[in-house]
């Protein structure tokens, strides 16, 4: 299921005049240095490419799977009924019901939702060895479904973490000596306690190619050269920090009333004014930073289309989303299990101020099927001007290669095949123009 536009144009590039071409030719071939560059006192050194490889939600692994999933086991036509009893339950189109991938489990003979973790973790290794990549952001639920549990569900943390974390990216650390994976929690990995969720922050500090420092952090990842900034944050923390509600659908797919509050985990609230100041953090941040290129990095999206995902995206957007509009190059995340390119005008954020759009990047189709809510989306579009979808598609697996490259960001959305041969398949481009520049 796709959802495509054109998005928006490009923006140009500036080309010198002929004469001021040649007359920097004429003063290099005067220097008598053997060809050396010579340039105006106000000449900037040229911006550097770099590249990032954004996943998310890849922790959905066949050998830690919810118990309700596997007894008792399903026959591959009661799988697909009970896939079909939960897309309409969402409320979404009947006539748009396709079933996820789905396999059968030897040691129980039932048939469960299949798990893409290998077959992307595979196809985003390929790519980077052809295309070149200095860096990955992993946007949360790394541990799926309950996070780590600290040994409370009697299976060893330890090594849960190496098939989970490092088994299917072992490999990146050849990629390159300063490759990192840069990553986030996500909801699920705060399922179970604190100590659990701050074991996984532990290993993932200590493991390479993965990279933390704490639940929110910056850094500059070394082939960036300085110029390029991540502001890694935790909205898990965030949110819990205040009044989200349970989203609700009605039966055409759109926005009812909410009702329900979404109670968070107790230890996933802010415990110190580290936490409770994450927001400030940001902004304080991001308006400091000399990065050329400042990409905030989270689990939870300010837009999707599964329907399932409204409120805690109306929350997040009203805690942060004025801070990127001012400061921010774009916002990547994950939570659905889609991949998803989008822009917000900053219209509704910082009514007044005539910010260029935000790019905001949805990635989060690295495991475990999610479909699209067609009719929650058309609703949705129509409720917020603000919102540009560029690109979304839903029952995929698949990432995002974003380049940095002199003012402009090439998101490209990458899918490989559901029938699990393998390979990539670039299912959209998107061009970004770099927000930086253009900001007062």
């Amino acid at each position: 299921m796709t959802i495509r536009d054109a998005g928006f144009a490009p923006s140009s590039l500036r080309l010198r005049p002929l004469a001021a071409i040649a007359l920097l030719a004429l003063l290099a071939g005067c220097a008598g240095t053997g060809g050396g560059q010579v340039a105006g006192p106000e000449a900037e050194p040229p911006a550097q490419p770099f590249s990032l490889v954004l996943f998310g939600d890849h922790g959905y692994h066949l050998d830690y799977m919810d118990p309700e999933d596997i007894d008792p086991p399903r026959t591959l036509e009661q799988a697909i009924a009970l896939e079909r009893e939960e897309w309409l339950e969402d409320k979404r189109p009947p006539d748009d019901f396709t079933p996820s991938s789905l396999v059968r489990l030897p040691a129980t003979g039932g048939y469960v939702a299949a798990t893409g973790i290998t077959l992307v973790a595979d196809a985003m290794e390929a790519y980077c060895r052809s295309e070149g990549c200095d860096a990955g952001a992993m946007l949360g639920d790394n541990i799926y479904p309950d996070g780590p549990t600290g040994g409370a569900d009697g299976r060893d943390d330890g090594k849960r973490f190496d098939d989970i974390l490092l088994a299917p990216y072992r490999n990146f650390v050849t990629l390159g000596e300063d490759f990192r994976i840069y990553a986030t929690l996500g909801n699920h990995d705060w399922r179970t306690s604190r100590e659990a969720a701050m074991a996984e922050v532990d290993y993932l500090s200590k493991t390479r190619p993965f990279y933390m420092d704490g639940i929110f952090y910056r850094v500059k990842p070394p082939a960036g050269r300085g110029e390029v900034e991540l502001f890694v944050i935790d909205t898990e923390v965030m949110l819990a920090g205040t009044t989200v509600y349970e989203a609700e659908l009605a039966d055409d797919g759109s926005e009812l009333p909410p009702h329900e509050i979404d109670e968070p985990k107790p230890w996933a609230k802010p415990q110190n004014e580290a936490e409770r100041g994450m927001a400030a953090w940001l902004e304080r941040s991001l308006r400091d930073s000399d990065a050329r290129w400042k990409i905030v990095v989270g689990h939870h999206p300010l837009w999707s289309s599964s329907g399932s995902k409204f409120e805690q995206a109306r929350v997040l957007r009203r805690i942060i989303l004025p801070s990127l509009c001012r400061y921010a190059d774009m916002y990547v995340a994950g939570h659905e299990h889609t991949v998803e390119l989008h822009s917000d005008s900053c219209a509704a954020a910082v009514p007044g101020e005539a910010l260029p759009p935000l790019p905001q990047i949805v990635s989060g189709a690295a495991a475990k099927h999610r479909p699209l809510n067609t009719w929650f989306m058309a609703h949705q579009a129509r409720a917020n001007p603000e919102l540009t979808t560029h690109y979304a598609e839903g029952l995929i697996w698949g990432y995002v290669h974003l380049r940095l490259d002199g003012d402009q960001a090439v998101a490209k959305a990458i899918t490989t095949p559901n029938d699990g041969s393998g390979g990539n398949v670039v299912a959209h481009t998107q061009v970004y123009a770099r927000r930086s520049g253009q900001l007062p």
